[in-house]
């Protein structure tokens, strides 16, 4: 089967790709050259890499030379966005890539790595780091509080029983409490001060891309009770809203990838007309930036397609209708373009809520049986392989189960994928099968593959008494349990 995650190569070359010239040094507003000097390395290799998603790429490689400088230097500027200089023991320290590619960083191989580094020629790296060192003094202060804390807070026996706190100890959270509050409030002072004063610098666009909305109080109902909604709507809604869409440098970040995997995970309601709605509109506002734009029609095409929540297929075939099949998907080819198409289409057959393909097959007696003839108020279709170890463990579970459902209205068409008609009646006879309908397509006169996306077995279909799609692909324990829950549903409506 096709995924997306096989096809990741069509968006690799945006960032794998080294632009580097050995021949050509690289000059002027058409490259960059970076040099770093840390002193006490000498005689190696760094790196230098960049963030994309949620991963990091190998961007460029540079020899040290035994005074401990390198120059990582090309022929076409790089993406901007924020970049790493890789040591051999693979401590690092970030930098900012923007217009200004030619610049010149110091630091020392010390623990501080990142706090000893100088910046020249770029004044974006030099807001950057005025904002990190800063930032890392405080986070030095809250260490020691923090641990502090947890040690009082976390006191238990040897049983693991919480222990009473002394009167002294309580006092000691109290004002653990008020100095963590307090380093808490000057952070978060200085960042929207910072964001205001350095505004127009990429640093300011990622600290407020990667801040949490402020939830005002709740509005009180006529009743005059709180809106128990309301918090979480205004959080949903604003959780984006300090993004900027339509600067790409945020994707070549540690903080895009995140959130938006954490809105689609956590803040939009899990069904698939919710998540196609959100991912429209979000990709609507991405529309500004092609390289946003791709990643984030990739992203969402590639989770759903690969999800393991039933249901969620709906979503891939709405990208690919959308977004593959218009062309708007401008780095696909057509042969992997036909490909995903083919896929999507497969898929769409029998997408949960759609009436079952109808099939027609043999049963024992060489009679044709079709799928709509069978009059029940729920019908099991089960593909199933006699050839299969795991079917010969799953398929007798199953028939246990379908024992217990009858009363229920279940029916079972239970449909062999093996070409050897001696097999599968033989089994059906040992293992006691003949009370369901059993058929199979050994002449090929259906396509059921194609029709239910079969390509292992066995695959379970539970369908209504219109042969509705109610749930796909669910384990043969999960058939009881589906069952007996919608008919439960049924008798209390």
């Amino acid at each position: 089967m096709l995924t997306l995650i096989s096809i990741c190569l069509f968006i690799q070359p945006a960032f794998s790709q080294k632009q580097k010239s050995k021949d050509k040094k690289s000059t002027g507003n058409t490259g960059y050259e970076i040099k770093v000097k840390i002193r006490g390395l000498k005689d190696t290799i760094c790196l230098l890499a960049n963030y994309y998603g949620d991963k990091q790429y190998l961007r460029d490689t540079a020899k040290v030379d035994k005074e401990g400088l390198m120059v990582f230097e090309g022929d076409k500027k790089l993406p901007g966005g924020i970049y790493l200089v890789v040591l051999p023991d693979k401590r690092f320290f970030e930098l900012i890539m923007d217009s200004t590619q030619i610049f010149y960083m110091e630091t020392d191989t010390s623990r501080e790595l990142q706090e000893k580094v100088i910046v020249n020629n770029s004044a974006e790296n030099s807001v950057f780091y005025e904002y990190l060192k800063w930032v890392g003094q405080k986070q030095k202060e809250d260490e020691p509080l923090r641990k502090a804390y947890r040690k009082l807070t976390d006191k238990k026996d040897s049983s693991k029983t919480p222990v009473e706190l002394t009167q002294v100890q309580k006092d000691s959270v109290t004002l653990l409490k008020k100095q963590l509050g307090a380093i808490e409030k000057e952070v978060h002072n200085f960042k929207t001060n910072f964001m205001k004063e350095k505004e127009g610098y990429f640093i300011a666009k990622v600290i407020k891309a990667s801040s949490e909305p402020d939830v005002p109080e709740a509005p009180l109902l006529p009743n005059g009770r709180k809106d128990s909604t309301w918090s979480f709507n205004y959080y949903k809604s604003h959780y984006l809203a300090n993004i900027d869409f339509s600067d790409g440098r945020i994707l070549y970040t540690p903080i895009f990838h995140n959130k938006l995997k954490f809105y689609f995970s956590n803040l939009v309601i899990q069904i698939p007309d919710s998540i196609k709605k959100e991912a429209d509109m979000i990709i609507e506002k991405a529309s500004a930036d092609k390289e946003l734009f791709k990643y984030i029609v990739w992203y969402i095409t590639n989770t759903y397609e690969t999800s393991n929540i039933m249901g969620m297929d709906a979503v891939f075939v709405h990208m690919v209708e959308k977004y593959y099949i218009t062309h708007r998907a401008y780095w696909v080819d057509s042969a992997v373009l036909a490909k995903i198409t083919d896929r999507a289409l497969t898929v769409k057959n029998a997408l949960i809520g759609n009436l079952a393909p109808g099939l027609v097959m043999k049963n024992l007696s060489g009679k044709d049986v079709s799928l709509y003839s069978v009059n029940a108020k729920y019908t099991c279709l089960v593909f199933w392989d006699s050839d299969c170890g795991h079917c010969k463990k799953e398929i007798p579970i199953l028939h246990e189960k379908y024992k217990e459902l009858k009363a229920l209205g279940l029916e079972v068409f239970a449909v062999n994928i093996e070409q050897k008609e001696e097999g599968w009646k033989k089994f059906i006879e040992e293992k006691g099968l003949t009370d369901w309908i059993n058929v199979n397509d050994m002449y090929h006169r259906t396509n059921f593959r194609k029709l239910y996306d079969i390509y292992s077995t066995p695959v379970v279909y539970v369908l209504d008494k219109e042969k509705k799609i109610l749930a796909k692909r669910i384990g043969v324990e999960q058939v009881a349990d589906f069952i007996k829950r919608i008919s439960e549903k049924e008798v209390g409506k």
